[in-house]
């Protein structure tokens, strides 16, 4: 008999055992998207407890947000929400986004830096990557204090800045980002580059100016150790740089396809038809391709060059100025066929 009355609650045990079991599987640990593509959460510094169940709600599934829930209710974590971009992936349980959000365990964000003109294009560019707004990066650019702290003026704060590809996490500090970029720019220049660059007489920065006028007036990576090899040609005779994409930048108008005589006059220090020398700063963020045509400017002895009358992009190189007006002639006549004003 008492075997018999043992089997009565044994079974019944294991049964409940199994339920439980079950329940706490499919809750906390069964896949949490609702489809099957790994999706990001980001969590800023606005967020409560409830803007995350908001975020989550929208890809997850009913069971497993109520073991999220279930989850943060045993733990602390509503009152130490950390900031960042999760990871979502298509496999993660509710214990696995928990144990992720709740730790910090964030993705990191491939950040490219774009090739722009402007302080205040690169912040932008900058925070659709970043947690810091356009605004506030805007600012730390363009602010004395900041941009001396790395060495650099606000007209050569965009040298820092080398076009390459970095892995960066979302809620990064404006300070630590700016660190980080320091720290690859002085990677960048490395013995080699910075060899060159004392063999032509140029700091860093002026190199990487020199550069973003070179990736103005050419697109065509094999031409730009000729364009330099011009304007470095220019510079060390005293000649004015001449050079029209800097008149863009003064009259800060980058649509402008012919450059006429009345906007030579423009009042800038950019302006270098006015003002002998290299501008104050780039007029964009250079390429590597740019600025290693610099380094490695052909040596020759043009002065001028004119864009080629075909409009491939690509230029005729001039060493008096007679021959350059033949070359500047062919050009304007090509201007004019097109209608191109």
């Amino acid at each position: 008999m008492k075997k018999i009355s043992s089997k009565k609650f044994v079974i019944p045990a294991i049964a409940c055992l199994a339920v439980i079991l079950f329940l706490c599987y499919y809750f906390f640990f069964t896949p949490m998207l609702k489809g099957g593509q790994s999706r990001y959460v980001y969590i800023d510094a606005d967020d409560n407890i409830d803007s995350v169940y908001n975020k989550l709600d929208t890809i997850a599934t009913h069971h497993a947000m109520s073991g999220f829930k279930t989850l943060v209710r045993h733990s602390s974590y509503g009152d130490n929400i950390r900031t960042g971009r999760y990871e979502i992936g298509k496999g993660n349980s509710a214990f696995t986004v928990f144990r992720k959000l709740k730790n910090g365990l964030q993705s990191s964000v491939r950040l490219t830096i774009p090739s722009v003109r402007t302080a205040d294009r690169l912040a932008g560019a900058l925070s659709k990557k970043l947690m810091a707004d356009s605004l506030s990066i805007y600012k730390a650019l363009t602010d004395s204090a900041v941009c001396a702290k790395y060495g650099y003026k606000p007209e050569t704060m965009l040298c820092m800045f080398i076009p390459n590809t970095y892995e960066v996490y979302w809620n990064t500090p404006i300070d630590k980002f700016l660190d980080k970029m320091s720290k690859e720019s002085k990677k960048f220049w490395n013995f080699e580059r910075t060899q060159k660059a004392e063999a032509m007489g140029f700091t860093k920065e002026e190199v990487i100016t020199l550069a973003s006028i070179v990736d103005e007036e050419t697109a065509a990576d094999s031409e730009k150790p000729m364009v330099a090899g011009m304007y470095y040609n220019r510079i060390k005779t005293g000649m004015p740089l001449q050079a029209d994409p800097t008149i863009k930048f003064a009259l800060k108008d980058f649509d402008i396809r012919r450059i006429y005589h009345n906007m030579l006059n423009v009042d800038s220090p950019y302006n270098t038809y006015r003002n002998i020398g290299l501008p104050p700063g780039p007029i964009r963020i250079p390429t590597v391709a740019g600025i290693d045509a610099v380094l490695d400017h052909v040596h020759h002895d043009y002065l001028y060059m004119c864009a080629k009358e075909d409009f491939s992009g690509t230029h005729n190189f001039a060493e008096t100025y007679e021959e350059h007006l033949q070359n500047a002639a062919k050009y304007a006549a090509a201007l004019n066929k097109r209608g191109i004003k």
